[in-house]
Parts: structure tokens; C-alpha cells; sequence
């Protein structure tokens, strides 16, 4: 199926790589900083943070990319299996198939006669084509690359995820602290407003949201790994 030409270039047309983007970094940015918050609540040495800290931004990144490239490629196999389907339906029985589409559109506002003859031409122009988009919802050809969409994610959590490991080398002991709890917000908040700004959303509620999540996250892993060490 060849892409729709439209003039205007919508917020929604980035909903994919933003998601992926955003969720990467967001995720390795606060959970690594948790788990470093946990240990620092454990009192931990420096030793031991700086080793927790590059083990959680390797395996975050791998556990990021497999399941990137999992979900991408079983999204796809889905979405050729139904195509396929639909192939196979338009060789078997032409007319009902072109029915069922005309009936998709009377359904959306269209008069019988119109949305007969709105049917017959999309079917002569890509039959395939307008049935995968009107009838199954698939917008565009299955062209995502399940290895892209891996190395993509893995990347962006290890944008997100380098902060807290470049506070725990930079940092002094006794400034650790608050500078993680600092550099975390800081990140989110920008997180927030980047992706509000590529998303045409109200960048206030977006940095808002990741804030209050950030905080939650950071005060109850500091709470747990300081309950932690007193039970020992």
C-alpha cells in the first residue's frame, strides 16, 4: 500500500517513535536513579553503586531492545497474517468483499448508492489497499524494522539512563544525595517538555506528570533500601 500525500504534517504521525522514545529514556533515566537511590538509602559504597549503576544501564538497554524487537515483529506477523487473509478473501468472493466495504461507509454517514460507488472506486484503485485501511484499520504498509525499532529503544534508555550513572562518578559522598535526586528531575522535567513540545501537548501537564511519578519513585526506593539495611 503506498503512503497518503497530505499537505499538513499531524501530531499523531509521531505517536510511534515518541512513545518508544520517550518510554526508553524515561525509563532508564528513573529506574536506575531508584535503584541507586536504594542502594544510597542501603548505605552503599561507591564501589558497589558505580557497578550497579553501569549493570542496570547495559541490562536495561538489552531488556529494552528485546522487547522492542519482540513486540514489533509479532505486531507485524499479526498485521501480514491479516492482510494475507484479506487477499485471499478478495480472490475467493470479489462481490461480497466489495459489499462489505460499501457497507463500511453507508455505516459512516454515506447513502447506499454513494457509498457503492465510493467502494467500486477505491476497489479499482487497490482493492487490498482500502480494505486493509477501512476494514481492518491498518493505515500504511507493515514497514517497521523490528531491528531498528530495537536499537532505537535501547538507545534512548541509555540516554535516559547515563544521568545517574555520570552523578554517581562525578559527585562527592556527601553530595550524592541530592544531587541524584536533582539530576532525575531535572531530566524528567525535560522529558516532559520535549515530548509535549513534539506532541503539540500543554507541556505544564506533561513535566507535572513525570515529576510527581519521579518523586513516588525515588522517595519509596530510598525508603525501601533503607529498610532494607536495618533489617540486617
Amino acid at each position: 500500500m503506498s503512503r497518503s500525500i497530505h499537505p499538513e504534517r499531524h501530531y499523531s504521525s509521531r505517536n510511534n517513535w515518541l512513545r518508544a522514545g520517550v518510554l526508553g529514556a524515561n525509563d532508564g533515566l528513573i529506574s536506575t536513579s531508584a535503584l541507586l537511590m536504594g542502594l544510597t538509602g542501603a548505605s552503599t559504597g561507591r564501589g558497589a553503586l558505580v557497578i550497579a549503576g553501569l549493570s542496570a544501564l547495559v541490562a536495561g538497554a538489552l531488556s529494552m531492545a528485546a522487547g522492542e524487537f519482540v513486540s514489533v515483529s509479532s505486531q507485524a506477523d499479526t498485521e501480514r497474517a491479516d492482510l494475507d487473509k484479506e487477499r485471499r478473501e478478495l480472490d475467493r468472493n470479489p462481490e461480497a468483499e466489495l459489499g462489505e466495504l460499501a457497507s463500511i461507509y453507508e455505516s459512516r454517514g454515506l447513502t447506499p448508492a454513494l457509498a457503492r460507488q465510493v467502494a467500486e472506486a477505491l476497489t479499482r484503485h487497490n482493492d487490498l489497499e482500502a480494505h486493509a485501511r477501512d476494514e481492518i484499520g491498518l493505515s500504511e504498509t507493515i514497514d517497521t524494522n523490528p531491528l531498528q525499532a530495537a536499537w532505537t529503544s535501547a538507545l534512548a534508555f541509555i540516554c535516559g539512563a547515563i544521568v545517574p550513572v555520570l552523578v554517581v562518578f562525578a559527585t562527592p559522598d556527601h553530595a550524592l544525595l541530592p544531587a541524584l535526586c536533582t539530576s532525575t528531575l531535572a531530566g524528567l522535567a525535560g522529558l516532559g517538555w520535549l515530548s509535549a513540545r513534539l506532541g503539540g501537548a500543554p507541556a505544564g501537564r506533561a513535566v507535572l506528570r513525570l515529576l510527581l511519578w519521579g518523586v513516588v519513585a525515588l522517595g519509596i526506593s530510598y525508603l525501601a533500601g533503607e529498610g532494607a539495611a536495618g533489617l540486617n
